[in-house]
C-alpha cells in the first residue's frame, strides 16, 4: 500500500520535543519556537543534492548524519547553539527502509544536542536534501567573518584534507588504513562545542567546508584584511601526509573542502585562554590576500574552492 506523505512525516520524522524552545512542533501549518530575551536566532540553510554532494551508493544512515552535520557546522562558526531544524525532502520515490536508516542517521546526531526536528516538507523528484538549522546565541556575540583584526593570530580545529582524501578513495584512489578518511568524509562532526568555546576569545570564525584556503579567504575578504600562512604548521593526518608524498599534491590541506572543522582568529592575548583542540597556522596581517610560507619562502597564494557555478 503506498505511503501517504503524511503517514510518512508521522512514522518516520515525528518525535515528542526535547528542547525547551520548541513550543509548537510538527503537525500544524507553524512550528513555534520560544527565544529568550538576549539572544538572537542563528539560522542556516544547506541542500544536498545527488550525484552532487553524495554517491547514489551512499549509506541512508550516513547521509541523515551528514545532512544534519553540515547545518550544525555554520552554527558552530558563529557560536551559536543548536535548538532546532526543518527538513525538506524531495524523494524519487518512497523507500520505507532508505527513510528508516536516514532518519536513523539523522536523529542520532539531533539527539546529541537535544535538537527538535520541527517541520519541513515532503515532495516528488530527484533525490534533494534541505536542511534549515536554528541556534541561539547572545545578543551582539555571535562570531563573525568581518570582525578579524591585525596582528589575530589564525587557527584550526582538527586536521585539514582528511575529507578530500576520502572522495578521492570513494573515486578509486588506493591507499591502506583508509578508514578514518572516508569516516571523516561520510560522517563529519561538526564543532559545535568548540564554536560555544570560543565565544569572548575568538574575533573571527569559519567553518571549512570548500577549502581553508577558500573559506578563510571570506575571512579576509569581509574583514578587509590578509594573511600569512606557515604550511608546515598545518595540521594534517599521517594518511594525508603519505599521499602527498606519493602525489606531490601539497595543496590538498588548502583546498580539499568538507572537513567541517572552525578557522578562527583570536588575539594574542587571549590564546592562552583556549582550551580546545587546534592548531596555530598563521597571522592576520594589513598586507590583503593569502600568503602562505612554505619552505621559508613567501608566496601569493590564490583562494580558490568548490563552486556549484563556475562552469556556467
Amino acid at each position: 500500500m503506498a505511503v501517504s506523505e503524511f503517514s510518512l512525516i508521522k512514522r518516520f520524522f515525528t518525535r515528542p520535543a526535547k528542547n525547551k524552545q520548541t513550543t509548537l512542533s510538527i503537525g500544524d501549518d507553524c512550528a513555534l519556537l520560544s527565544v529568550p530575551s538576549a539572544y538572537e536566532l542563528a539560522i542556516t540553510t544547506d541542500t544536498m543534492v545527488e550525484n552532487v554532494h553524495f554517491f547514489p551508493d551512499v549509506n541512508p544512515e550516513d547521509l541523515g548524519h551528514k545532512l544534519l552535520a553540515v547545518n550544525l557546522s555554520d552554527l558552530a562558526s558563529m557560536g551559536a547553539k543548536p535548538i532546532a531544524v526543518t527538513l525538506a525532502l524531495t524523494l524519487p520515490e518512497v523507500n520505507e527502509q532508505w527513510l528508516q536508516e536516514f532518519s536513523t542517521g539523522l536523529f542520532a546526531l539531533a539527539d546529541k544536542y537535544q535538537l527538535d526536528l520541527v517541520g519541513g516538507d515532503t515532495t516528488s523528484g530527484p533525490l534533494t536534501l534541505s536542511i534549515q538549522a536554528m541556534g541561539l546565541v547572545k545578543s551582539g556575540q555571535a562570531l563573525k567573518r568581518c570582525s578579524a583584526k591585525v596582528g589575530d593570530l589564525i587557527y584550526v580545529t582538527g586536521t585539514l584534507g582528511d575529507a578530500g582524501l576520502g572522495l578521492k578513495v570513494k573515486q578509486g584512489y588506493q591507499m591502506h588504513d583508509s578508514e578514518s578518511v572516508l569516516a571523516q568524509f561520510n560522517k563529519p562532526l561538526p564543532k559545535v562545542n568548540e564554536g560555544l568555546q570560543l565565544l569572548n576569545i575568538a574575533n573571527a570564525c569559519v567553518d571549512i567546508s570548500d577549502g581553508l584556503a577558500a573559506d578563510l579567504g571570506h575571512i579576509l575578504d569581509m574583514s578587509a584584511v590578509g594573511a600569512l600562512l606557515n604550511y608546515e604548521q598545518l595540521p594534517v593526518s599521517k594518511q594525508l601526509r603519505h599521499y602527498i608524498e606519493q602525489t606531490q599534491d601539497w595543496e590538498m590541506p588548502l583546498r580539499a573542502g568538507e572537513d567541517y572543522e572552525l578557522c578562527f582568529t583570536v588575539p594574542p592575548e587571549k590564546a592562552f585562554e583556549l582550551d580546545i583542540q587546534c592548531t596555530c597556522i598563521g597571522v592576520i596581517d594589513k598586507q590583503q590576500g593569502l600568503r602562505l610560507n612554505k619552505q621559508e619562502q613567501i608566496v601569493d597564494f590564490k583562494t580558490l574552492g568548490f563552486d556549484h557555478f563556475k562552469e556556467i
